[in-house]
């Protein structure tokens, strides 16, 4: 997996399990959602994204240099 299907499958499962949050435990979870949000937002403006710096420490490659 690349890191940028990786950053895509994280910021699904964190909108998705922060709904859950707020839906089961408490309303104020879905600040969660909006930070997801906002975070994905700033990413396609500035290129900086945490998750993506993680992953390529963690190991992950980028599309590009998997081929």
């Amino acid at each position: 997996m690349s890191i940028e299907r990786g950053v895509t499958a994280f910021a699904g499962f964190m909108v998705l399990l922060s709904l859950l949050l707020a839906w089961k435990v408490h309303p104020g979870f879905i600040w969660l959602t909006v930070f997801v949000g906002a975070n994905l937002l700033q990413s396609s403006f500035t290129g900086f994204c945490p998750a993506a710096m993680i992953m390529r420490k963690m190991g992950m490659k980028s599309a590009k240099e998997l081929g």
